[in-house]
């Protein structure tokens, strides 16, 4: 089993690690960008803006995100990475939507009402007073959303042979064979997913804690 840890397998895992890391990290920044528009638009009075936001939401969230994969790879005809952040930027900005429009909900009415009566704009009082108390509450969820991205991209290799970490992982092992050596190449991959998303979900219980405890 010794021969699986060489510099150039564990180069060529760590060149698929990165491209995961790279396509989850876009897809998180851009999915946070459009769903808070969306969720937005879905809180905004007039109709021509909610309708859409809200028919958008509900639409993407209940389809598959392996079919987004596929409509974005195979009709639109993208190419592999692209088609990774944008299928997973058009799923998960759906679901961040929710997250986002559930901490700008959170907040009482109220805390507009005393904006208002201050002598500020609503403007104002969104970025000022709302968002950041919002924030605070949504940043734990919007984390967790990330480890999600993160495991998902693992879809990319089965269905568009797009090699990030897991596909990198399949390629390499075509070249072992015995029970010990697959095993070892299945704890190296299983072991790096969990410590990338344990590190994440542990900091974002940590802030979730932190914060709590300053509101006290």
């Amino acid at each position: 089993m010794s021969d699986i840890f060489t510099l150039t397998n564990l180069s060529f895992l760590l060149s698929g690690l990165g491209l995961t890391l790279y396509i989850s990290f876009c897809a998180i920044i851009l999915s946070t960008l459009f769903g808070s528009i969306l969720a937005l638009m879905r809180n905004h009075q007039k109709k021509w803006l909610s309708i859409p936001a809200s028919i958008y939401i509900e639409f993407v969230r209940n389809v598959p995100n392996l079919l987004w994969i596929f409509i974005i790879f195979l009709v639109f005809q993208v190419k592999s990475t692209p088609a990774g952040i944008i299928a997973f930027t058009v799923f998960t900005s759906a679901a961040l939507a929710e997250i986002i429009r559930g901490g700008l909900n959170a907040i009482p009415t109220g805390q507009t009402e005393a904006g208002l009566a201050q002598g500020f704009n609503h403007i104002q009082i969104f970025v000022y007073i709302i968002f950041p108390q919002a924030f605070r509450k949504m940043l734990p969820a919007i984390i967790s959303q990330f480890v999600t991205v993160i495991k998902d991209s693992s879809f990319l290799y089965t269905v568009i042979a797009l090699q990030e970490f897991f596909g990198k992982s399949q390629i390499l092992m075509g070249k072992y064979f015995e029970t010990g050596q697959v095993f070892t190449l299945y704890a190296i991959v299983a072991g790096t997913y969990f410590l990338i998303n344990f590190a994440i979900s542990s900091y974002s219980r940590h802030l979730a804690k932190s914060w709590a405890s300053s509101l006290e």
